[in-house]
């Protein structure tokens, strides 16, 4: 963890700014503002990226996916350059927190999966990189978007040990265990062989 040096109303500030950029439901103003439908009765019901592809519409599901990602960043990069590492740290989690509970769904959100590649590559790109190949090489070799959200975050904390960033540590093990606990659902299909593949209904 990073020294705790901006005060407890700064971090505040922080964790709030980063738990309403990640709030903003981009893959439900995307399919509405398309025409797409309600994502909620669309595939999984997910509001993210994978789901937005299950419309068919590819620019779309893409759209979703950087911008899903660009909020976890932003927060990060706000709150660093404002305040610090400790409150860079603590909005980039509050942005995943609020991808996955927003409020404006009723604490309803999504998967978080962009969002948790986003604050990763916002804290440390080296380690943002490295996931985001995890994830990429995995979902081309299983064809199965929860599979490889898994195998990046499982193999996170290990490339921020590897690649020199330790202060990351545990924040990476928060973020790995909320993705794991959102993606309990997916484990159960995985472990049944009842996962749909990407681009699947």
């Amino acid at each position: 963890m990073p020294e705790f040096e901006a005060s407890y109303a700064l971090l505040a500030f922080w964790g709030i700014v980063g738990y309403l950029l990640g709030s903003i439901p981009f893959g439900m103003i995307i399919a509405r503002t398309l025409g797409l439908g309600n994502l909620r009765q669309i595939g999984s019901g997910n509001i993210g990226a994978t789901n937005v592809l299950r419309t068919g519409n590819k620019v779309a599901a893409l759209a979703t996916l950087l911008l899903d990602g660009a909020k976890g960043a932003v927060a990060v990069l706000l709150a660093r350059a404002a305040t610090g590492e400790d409150a860079a740290q603590l909005a980039g989690l509050m942005a995943f927190v609020g991808h996955c509970f927003p409020i404006w769904l009723s604490f309803r959100g999504g998967k978080g999966v962009a969002t948790f590649l986003g604050v990763f590559l916002g804290l440390a790109w080296p380690v943002g990189v490295a996931c985001c190949l995890t994830w990429a090489f995995s979902a081309a070799a299983t064809r199965i978007s929860s599979m490889a959200a898994i195998y990046a975050a499982a193999l996170s904390t290990i490339w921020i040990i590897f690649l020199g960033f330790s202060e990351m540590f545990i924040l990476g093990v928060i973020l790995t265990l909320l993705l794991f606990f959102r993606h309990a659902a997916n484990i159960r299909r995985l472990r049944t062989g009842t996962e749909p593949k990407i681009g699947q209904p």
